[in-house]
């Protein structure tokens, strides 16, 4: 039986690698920047042209029509942010944005395939370390090409977690990430550490470096890819409040087992995010 989703798949580390190598020009020449919802949200003119690449090479490749699309600039530009039945293609050109406009050596292209609303497969290129993580659902996970593991930490105290700061600065919301992080760090945890990029963050719960990553206020678009990749190196996925994962919800712990993810679910102070 003809495997049907192996060519996008292929097709999609090859993507993802052109968009790298576009980033990493990028870097080298000067950085024109933007802001989105505010002063700490950014965008730059490489965000925007490595997105046209990818859709623009997905579209030629697979036809006019016949995917959908649901892309962090697309989105900013009001294309909706819906995800339907329909064959679709989930995508951060450039995950990590601020890093890239400062040299910090964390940027990630991250592109996921959903069709009838689940994930078949993920591909995360961290470009700048050129680390190319890959997986398919029931296939394992792989980072340049060797397959990858999260790691067997049960106890909370020998563990290392990892979290973002996120863009939006009201002191309200400041006050409970920070808060939250205390409390972690504090049960105490080996160490609280954050990349910059959700994308590679989830990488990195999925090689086993670090045993959980949580965020309140991340899109789709950060942790679609992520979630096939963590998934496949036998870890699992859950809501803050410790449901089940909506991947639209804006809000997601990842880690290594339950046990890590339910400890941290019980110090995380959520609050609400916008549309």
């Amino acid at each position: 039986m003809e495997d049907q989703w192996q060519r996008a798949y292929d097709f999609a580390v090859e993507v993802a690698r052109k968009a790298g190598e576009e980033i990493r020009k990028a870097g080298e020449r000067e950085i024109r920047v933007m802001t989105k919802s505010s002063t700490v949200d950014l965008v730059t003119k490489t965000d925007e042209r490595v997105e046209k690449i990818i859709i623009g090479s997905l579209t030629d490749e697979f036809g006019e029509g016949t995917h959908c699309f649901i892309g962090e600039e697309s989105v900013a530009k009001g294309e909706p942010c819906i995800l339907t039945d329909k064959p679709t293609w989930i995508i951060d050109p450039v995950d990590g944005t601020t890093n890239f406009v400062h040299g910090f050596p964390f940027v990630a292209v991250s592109i996921a395939f959903a069709v009838n609303k689940q994930l078949e497969f993920g591909v995360v290129y961290s470009c700048l370390e050129d680390k190319m993580y890959k997986a398919r659902k029931g296939k394992g996970a792989f980072c340049n090409d060797q397959q990858i593991q999260v790691s067997d930490v049960k106890d909370i105290h020998k563990s290392i977690i990892i979290s973002e700061h996120g863009t939006d600065r009201s002191p309200e919301k400041v006050t409970k990430t920070f808060s939250t992080m205390q409390k972690i760090l504090c049960i105490p945890v080996h160490g609280l550490r954050g990349s910059g990029t959700a994308a590679t963050n989830m990488c990195l719960v999925a090689t086993g470096a670090v045993e959980a990553f949580f965020e309140i206020g991340i899109h789709c678009w950060d942790i679609a890819a992520g979630a096939v990749i963590v998934q496949e190196a036998g870890g699992i996925l859950l809501d803050v409040d410790g449901g089940p994962l909506d991947l639209m919800s804006r809000r997601m712990v990842s880690a290594n087992n339950e046990t890590i993810a339910k400890r941290i679910i019980k110090e995380i102070e959520i609050f609400p995010v916008g549309s």
